[in-house]
């Protein structure tokens, strides 16, 4: 899955390898499998990371936005990370999770 707006910066593609490894804990699937992770942008040591979650009353929300800050983090040069949930677009898994994640989902396009 790619994201919305791809990183053109290579420190964006560190924070995105260190955000891969954030996974839903209701679902077990990398937030970025799963297409929740919509645009990195990085000026100086800052990240402004912009996601989704599954649902508007997802209840693993907040964790997973905590999750997603703390990784982002662990990247060096980058000193502070602003992590902003987005509605738009609509998360859909058929569109946005990768090949991998629609497997684990149950999801087969016919």
């Amino acid at each position: 899955m790619q994201l919305l707006e791809p990183p053109t910066q290579e420190i964006e593609k560190r924070v995105y390898a260190e955000i891969h490894r954030v996974e839903d804990p209701e679902i077990g699937i990398s937030v970025a499998e799963l297409g929740l992770i919509y645009k990195i942008q990085v000026e100086g040591d800052k990240a402004k990371i912009e996601m989704t979650y599954t649902s508007m009353a997802c209840p693993a929300g907040p964790q997973m936005k905590k999750d997603i800050e703390d990784n982002a983090l662990r990247v060096e040069g980058i000193n502070s990370v602003d992590v902003e949930v987005v509605w738009t677009p609509k998360w859909d898994p058929r569109a946005m999770a990768s090949e991998e994640a629609k497997m684990d989902l149950g999801i087969f396009d016919y």
